[in-house]
């Protein structure tokens, strides 16, 4: 085993999609058109749903919550749209309120007696996102290389497996990576370049 498996990119365009419809709806609010402005968050939340859900599964390792999550997230989203910033890209913006909201989340969950995710449940939401219908990720899994990464990306330190996540995993690029973690671009490449150092040298020596 030669390198470590990485998602494939995203479709070029999609977070400027996503950050137009984002400015449309923070206009639209600060006009006072509310049909206007909820019918155009329908189309950003349809735009950046799938991706929301996979991100909030690898830290909740259950759909419901999950799904929980995602919403959540969406209506703090709706609720201080007039405060986005157009000049920075949507998903950054957004995926920071919704790793936050997982966050929260885990933090009541540990909380609660008895509650926990085992490492099995963890190494699956790593590397795919619940689905009706076998993705290609939920098949990959089954091979023991996706499980060694998995079980390698869980041992990583915070920050680098966030920044392996994000990058290779949720197709996330490295400049919205750096902003949705708070770190500078600098840091942000110091810490991915580390995760995969570590992950391929887990990878060789299987």
């Amino acid at each position: 085993m030669t390198g470590v498996p990485t998602a494939p990119r995203r479709q070029p365009g999609a977070t400027d999609t996503a950050t137009a419809l984002a400015a449309e709806v923070k206009a639209c609010l600060e006009a006072g058109d509310r049909d206007g402005a909820a019918d155009r968050f329908g189309d950003l939340v349809a735009a950046v749903q799938r991706r929301a859900v996979r991100l909030a599964y690898y830290y909740l390792a259950n759909a419901a919550d999950a799904d929980d999550a995602v919403q959540d997230a969406f209506v703090k989203v709706y609720a201080h749209m007039t405060s986005y910033r157009t000049d920075q890209p949507f998903e950054a913006w957004f995926t920071r309120i919704l790793v936050n909201t997982c966050l929260d989340r885990l933090k009541g969950r540990k909380r609660q007696p008895g509650a926990h995710t085992s490492d099995e449940a963890a190494d699956t939401a790593l590397l795919m996102a619940p689905s009706p219908e076998p993705s290609p990720e939920r098949r990959l899994l089954a091979d023991s290389t996706w499980r060694t990464v998995a079980e390698a990306v869980r041992s990583l330190p915070d920050r680098q497996r966030e920044a392996f996540v994000l990058c290779h995993v949720h197709e996330t690029s490295p400049a919205e990576a750096a902003e949705v973690l708070g770190l500078n671009p600098a840091t942000l490449r110091v810490h991915l370049f580390r995760a995969v150092r570590k992950l391929r040298a887990v990878l060789e020596g299987s």
